[in-house]
């Protein structure tokens, strides 16, 4: 009871947060005039940047819960489970491929993974379907050629180091886990409740609606918390400060990597923000920024945690952090 007051009062205060920027973007002048309110020219400046976000990218994250719902709703599990091989080294690479096709962000692969878990799929499929996916699916795609249709040398780059990341990862993985458990069970699970329910007929297009706006409001707090971080930091932060910080190329890849994990951007909607820093930072720290955050964000870590073992999620953190890292450093050499 309490678990689901707290949820919408975070819903009511992200849908109110954004028709009030949505208000003083169209009419600040008028508004604040009537009031006699002063605001900062540095502020309206934010607001300009943050609704130019949150336009861009919304077409986008609404395509994707509605896809995500509809495959939720009325594609098996059983049915993804059969199209990948036995083998425990030759099944990675379909793994990731199924990500390219399976068109879900961050939010909606963890919990769809772990099911894939407990139906048979080996830990490592998942792990590279869980990293894959949210950064190698056609919607992801789109948004990132649309917002760095300038130069589309972001676009490739993504999909390539996401798709090889994704398989390394999950390669080490297998090596220190093998194929032992590492899921968390609930009490329901354990008691065969869930199952009961699940086995109730519902109506398959309601479910998806029902899940597509749930999962909308869901990201969209994230979206909007850190559209206006993002502008914020746009605004606000300072040069000269930034051109020493990312003089040297691993600090200014670590920094992006720290904003991606602090932000919790959806994926399916990050690339309106990376392009927002672009006059700021590298292309091999964007680089960082798109590939990091969509494995592993602040609110990822809450999934993981919630459906994997504690010492399974730290170790999975390492390992993305250490592997993202090193890789864009490579690149960067790379592209010099």
């Amino acid at each position: 009871m309490i678990s689901s007051i707290t949820n919408g009062m975070k819903d009511l205060i992200g849908i109110v947060t954004f028709f009030v920027f949505i208000t003083l973007f169209l009419f600040n002048t008028q508004l604040l005039d009537y009031f006699g309110i002063f605001i900062a020219n540095q502020w309206l400046h934010v607001n300009a940047i943050f609704i130019s976000i949150l336009l861009e990218a919304f077409p986008f994250v609404l395509l994707g819960v509605f896809v995500s719902a509809l495959i939720q709703s009325f594609v098996s599990e059983d049915t993804l489970q059969r199209v990948l091989p036995k083998h425990a080294y030759l099944g990675l690479i379909p793994a990731a491929l199924l990500g390219a096709i399976f068109p879900v962000c961050e939010c909606a692969i963890i919990p769809v993974v772990r099911r894939l878990i407990k139906k048979g799929m080996p830990l490592q499929f998942g792990v590279v379907l869980m990293m894959s996916a949210p950064i190698l699916n056609p919607i992801v795609a789109a948004s990132t050629y649309y917002a760095f249709q300038q130069d589309l040398t972001m676009l490739y780059l993504r999909m390539s180091l996401g798709f090889i990341l994704s398989i390394i990862i999950g390669f080490i993985m297998f090596q220190l886990f093998g194929k032992t458990n590492q899921l968390r069970w609930t009490k329901e699970e354990l008691t065969g409740a869930s199952s009961i329910q699940r086995s109730k007929k519902r109506n398959k297009w309601k479910q998806t609606f029902y899940h597509a706006s749930d999962e909308f409001f869901d990201m969209g707090k994230y979206l909007i918390f850190g559209a206006f971080l993002a502008s914020i930091v746009n605004v606000f932060l300072d040069r000269t400060m930034l051109a020493s910080l990312t003089s040297n190329e691993a600090g200014s890849t670590a920094i992006m990597m720290g904003l991606a994990f602090i932000l919790s951007l959806c994926s399916e909607a990050d690339a309106f923000v990376a392009s927002s820093f672009s006059n700021q930072f590298s292309s091999a720290s964007l680089l960082a920024f798109l590939v990091f955050g969509p494995m592993l964000d602040l609110k990822n870590v809450l999934l993981y945690l919630a459906y994997f073992k504690t010492k399974f999620v730290l170790i999975l953190t390492i390992t993305i952090t250490t592997a993202t890292f090193c890789s864009v450093l490579l690149v960067h050499i790379f592209l010099q």
